[in-house]
């Protein structure tokens, strides 16, 4: 009994200290959110005292209205969900129906060199795509518009992969049984695969959403209108060039910009967790 409850009590020890370290990293990444939140509610004046406050000030509705209005954030958030939403549908549509004939189209010559060739784009970072992308967006005409927003955005070798492994695991009996009934490929997909695949569907869009939602440099190059910004521009736009910078105003631009990735992050991160497995639920 006593060595019983000696290793109970140092397993508990072992799960103590555990919690507290994970509870230290979790502070430690927290914590710039946490301060941001905070000058938010700070005057201009409080933004600078020394030793720096540890509790909210009283200048949060004036802040939160200063930012809203000196950067338009209605206009701003309006377009990066405009944007942030197209994209995310685009990739999955895109995504799934490349997958798809990827999976199950055993007479696609050539696919696996087609499919290596879309995992290269992954060498190609935006910066260095960006100078041939503005050119066709030019010749297209769609300079500061949401065609040039979204659509080069739409393919996902990302997605691609993804939803390829997943559809690895759907058991070969589905299919040959959808045939036997006379389904169809596109009725294969509808009503088998899709359903299966729910959970991946909502994670690649809460990804591709936030990701979306924290581009910079395409809209910045792309738009020349102020009606076209996002709201990452607007935060930039809320820092001055030839005065002192007001945080406080700037940090309630930030936690604005930040609330809606948040929102689609926490209703969708458990889809997130189960779709890591790419497994099929039962």
């Amino acid at each position: 009994m006593a060595r019983g409850g000696g290793q109970a009590r140092r397993r508990g020890q072992r799960h103590l200290g555990t919690h507290a370290l994970l509870g230290v990293c979790v502070a430690l990444v927290a914590f710039p959110v946490l301060y941001a939140l905070l000058v938010s509610t700070f005057t201009f004046r409080e933004v600078f005292e020394y030793p720096p406050r540890l509790l909210p000030g009283g200048a949060a509705a004036e802040n939160y209205a200063t930012a809203w209005t000196k950067a338009s954030m209605g206009r701003l958030l309006f377009n990066t969900t405009v944007i942030a939403v197209s994209v995310a549908l685009g990739k999955m549509v895109l995504s799934v129906l490349a997958a798809f004939a990827f999976t199950y189209f055993r007479d696609f010559r050539g696919k696996t060199l087609l499919f290596v060739a879309i995992l290269i784009t992954h060498m190609l970072p935006l910066p260095v795509r960006i100078v041939p992308t503005f050119e066709l967006m030019d010749r297209f005409g769609w300079v500061d518009s949401f065609y040039a927003l979204t659509i080069p955005f739409f393919a996902s070798a990302t997605g691609t992969l993804l939803f390829r492994q997943f559809f690895l695991t759907v058991p070969s009996a589905l299919s040959d049984a959808a045939r036997v009934d006379g389904a169809g490929p596109m009725r294969f997909l509808a009503t088998i695969l899709l359903p299966l695949s729910y959970n991946n569907l909502m994670a690649l869009f809460m990804v591709e959403f936030v990701y979306m939602w924290n581009q910079y440099l395409w809209p910045l190059v792309i738009t020349t209108s102020n009606e076209m910004r996002v709201a990452q521009i607007g935060i930039k736009m809320l820092v001055a060039t030839d005065a002192v910078a007001e945080w406080n105003v700037i940090m309630a631009g930030v936690i604005v910009v930040m609330l809606p990735p948040l929102v689609v992050l926490l209703l969708l991160q458990h889809h997130f967790t189960r779709s890591v497995t790419f497994g099929v639920e039962k």
